[in-house]
């Protein structure tokens, strides 16, 4: 079972020491080498990425990675045998290895990360109030015009208080080729009607934000099998000042970043 793992990075940064991952530099493109694979060989989209974020290492992968199973994390977020780890050297220490990965891929194809519970939000409402509604008018539009049959999935997510969140994942070949094939016709297609020029450089990742809704979207369509994992942060996070920021967007509808 030949699965790697891309570790999305566009600094250096600590990496840990398992052949089954392969850190990848996002955004190279004109950027100096950090000595990492880079997002700008191949075929790529490398220049996407202030609006692509992560999915610049996810499409390169689909383009130019030879692997049974290939899968995406953050340089500080990792599937993890438990969240609770207090220090960075504990985190370090839970992050899943290459054992893991294949322990939990004979259970099912597909690995993605535990549920993020907004408790008094819907994903549709809690993206709402976060960016812009707009844009997920859109391709809600969009996605009936392009396949139809994604339309009752996108609304039961929509509704949904909970979802997997991050654009993590770990996924057999086929699907990974199956998701990415939809995912990037619709997010080019959507490029081409929204105009962001506006934005802000937070805002302006709005296409990394979309696909981090859709993938429930199409693992509910596709009636795909997965299991779920644990994700744990590596840095300390203020938690008071994260859900300031979530209840000034539900009461007020203030865009604040994250």
């Amino acid at each position: 079972m030949n699965i790697k793992i891309l570790i999305a990075a566009h600094k250096k940064y600590w990496m840990p020491d398992d052949d089954v991952y392969l850190p990848i530099h996002v955004g190279a493109a004109g950027k100096a080498d950090l000595g990492y694979t880079r997002d700008d060989t191949g075929d790529n989209i490398s220049e996407k990425n202030p609006n692509f974020c992560e999915l610049t290492a996810l499409y390169w992968a689909w383009k130019n990675l030879d692997a049974d199973y290939v899968g995406l994390v953050h340089y500080r977020r990792y599937f993890s045998h438990t969240q609770w780890a207090m220090t960075t050297e504990a985190k370090r220490r839970n992050i899943l290895h290459g054992d893991d990965f294949q322990r939990l891929l004979q259970a099912a194809p597909i690995i993605v990360p535990g549920k993020r519970n907004y408790v008094i939000e819907t994903t549709q409402s809690q993206y709402e109030h976060a960016h812009y509604s707009g844009d997920l008018k859109a391709v809600k539009e969009l996605l009936h015009r392009q396949c139809p049959q994604y339309d009752p999935a996108f609304e039961l997510v929509m509704q949904r208080t909970w979802g997997h969140r991050f654009n993590m994942f770990v996924m057999r070949r086929d699907y990974y080729d199956a998701y990415c094939f939809w995912l990037f016709r619709l997010l080019f297609e959507l490029e081409k009607q929204l105009d962001i020029s506006q934005y802000d450089a937070y805002q302006a990742r709005v296409y990394g934000f979309l696909a981090e809704r859709l993938l429930d979207v199409w693992l509910e369509t596709n009636h795909v099998s997965y299991v779920e994992q644990r994700v744990s942060f590596l840095e300390k996070q203020n938690w008071l000042k994260k859900g300031g920021k979530f209840i000034q967007r539900k009461l007020y509808h203030r865009k604040v970043g994250k």
